[in-house]
């Protein structure tokens, strides 16, 4: 049974994947408008997996008897410097994100609550990836630099992206 304490946390970030979400959908709103469809598609995507580790979540709540408690959701911010500086950003917010879910396996640990840490195990291996992409990028547009076409044939790249739900997430 999961502890009333872990489950405050979980409902905090049930909170903070929401903001992810609002991020990366305010990120893919600014992309849009400043002329970078692929970039804008690519945040968008992020979102949606936001918002589908945020109902992981809640679903993993009501599994363990508990409620998924809605709170206010900040408001992220709407304009970034440059593309390259929109992805430093989405770099430090995914390893804050990270942070978040090791203490969140730290604090499954102390509760001695076996299921949450399993669950959590997807989170970390999830986290790993999240960060390495953002690197990806990053160094792809430091390698552009200023070369505005390049710039677009990157933009392009990451248009391609497509949302595929996990598995155990598909038909929400």
């Amino acid at each position: 049974m999961i502890s009333k304490k872990m489950a405050k946390a979980i409902n905090e970030q049930i909170n903070a994947e929401i903001y992810s979400a609002y991020l990366y959908f305010s990120m893919s709103s600014h992309a849009a408008a400043n002329g970078l469809p692929g970039a804008a598609n690519w945040m968008y995507i992020q979102a949606k997996e936001e918002l589908t580790h945020a109902l992981r979540f809640y679903r993993y709540l009501n599994d363990q008897g508990e409620q998924g408690l809605m709170q206010a959701v900040a408001a992220p911010p709407t304009s970034f410097k440059s593309a390259l500086h929109m992805f430093e950003e989405t770099l430090k917010h995914e390893k804050l994100v990270t942070s978040r879910i090791n203490e969140l396996a730290d604090l499954a640990v102390r509760e001695k609550d076996h299921a949450t840490a399993a669950m959590l195990q997807w989170f970390i291996t999830e986290q790993v990836e999240e960060e390495k992409n953002a690197v990806e990028i990053i160094q792809h547009l430091k390698m552009v630099g200023e070369n505005q076409g390049a710039l677009l044939m990157l933009d392009q790249k990451l248009g391609a992206r497509a949302f595929t739900p996990p598995p155990d997430m598909q038909g929400l």
